[in-house]
């Protein structure tokens, strides 16, 4: 959860300064980009103060710690090479420390020693890769984030950098997929908004102050969301539940969403104009409702072959809560 935290908060850092760069630019020159870096970094430090206020002497002597903990660490992965743990917190140490070059050696360890084959780790090495020189967004750190996804497709971090690689591109559609399912992993609400905004601008829906129209009321639905017979039967893995809510007229975006994992099922969530996912729209604003609850067996936030799910039309204005049972699967 911390590291979570961490990179939410670099994420906004970086959305509230590239994008009005981008805007009168029209690309991300690699001075951009470094500002961006830069300002990450001083966000990520930001945060290391006020979530645990310290004197300076304090952290003088917690960098020194560190130092000495990467230290220990390095001499005990040369005794033994085969620990994987260890070169994963390695690389998360250089890291912090800003050592890049070290981060990206112990990250290349870790994934040669995992395959290639997580997703996470990949992601983790290719934002090593991006801090060593913003342009390998464009190139190998770039590419790493794809394939992260390709085995993780609710990587956040890869879900973020791999966005950012697509408004450069201009591939303005990608990117609001990408947030879109970024915001789907549930970022802290200041976080929520600027990717909302981001996403509503990409696909030309943001809407004018003087022009937008605040509901009368907030709708709010109650969805007791359980297994089919057949579902609980099939041995599903504990993978990610969406409960998405669309306009059955429009069917993507989707309108607001909430995740849960398959251990928490049956379980009650709630859908509300807080969970909406792009500015504007909200799901007081619509008459009728599609809901839908999908186990993505694949991680991804778009429906793949194999995945259960079950669906239901609400009226909005309805009162009481709405059941609905996983109990269909997408050929």
């Amino acid at each position: 959860m911390f590291w979570l935290i961490i990179g939410a908060m670099l994420a906004t850092a970086i959305l509230v300064v590239v994008i009005p760069v981008y805007r009168v630019n029209k690309q991300l020159t690699a001075s951009a980009v470094i500002s961006m870096i830069s300002i990450a970094a001083v966000a990520g430090v930001m945060y290391s103060f006020i979530g645990t206020p310290r004197p300076a002497e304090h952290a003088q002597q917690e960098s020194a710690s560190i130092e000495e903990m990467i230290e220990s660490l390095t001499a005990r992965l040369q005794e033994n090479p085969d620990d994987l743990n260890g070169w994963k917190m390695l690389g998360r140490s250089h890291m912090q420390t800003q050592n890049f070059p070290g981060a990206i050696a112990a990250y290349e360890k870790a994934v040669q020693m995992e395959s290639s084959e997580n997703g996470a780790t990949l992601a983790d090495l290719g934002e090593s890769i991006l801090m060593n020189d913003p342009q390998e967004i464009f190139a190998r750190a770039g590419q790493l984030f794809e394939n992260a996804l390709a085995l993780d497709g609710a990587n956040p971090k890869a879900l973020f950098y791999s966005g950012m690689a697509a408004v450069q591109r201009g591939d303005n559609a990608l990117a609001a997929d990408r947030w879109e399912a970024l915001l789907a992993t549930s970022p802290p609400p200041n976080v929520q908004e600027i990717l909302r905004q981001r996403i509503a601008e990409l696909r030309g829906e943001a809407l004018e102050p003087e022009t937008a129209v605040a509901p009368a009321e907030s709708a709010s639905i109650s969805i007791a969301v359980s297994l089919g017979d057949k579902a609980a039967l099939a041995g599903i893995p504990d993978a990610t539940v969406y409960i998405i809510a669309r306009d059955p007229k429009q069917p993507a975006p989707p309108i607001a969403a909430v995740r849960r994992r398959v251990s928490d099922l049956p379980t009650t969530v709630t859908l509300s104009d807080d969970d909406a996912m792009v500015a504007g729209r909200v799901p007081s604003a619509y008459s009728q409702l599609e809901i839908i609850a999908r186990i993505s067996l694949s991680g991804q936030p778009v429906a793949q072959s194999g995945d259960w799910f079950g669906q239901q039309l609400v009226e909005t204005v309805a009162s009481g809560a709405l059941e609905i049972v996983i109990d269909q699967q997408v050929p």
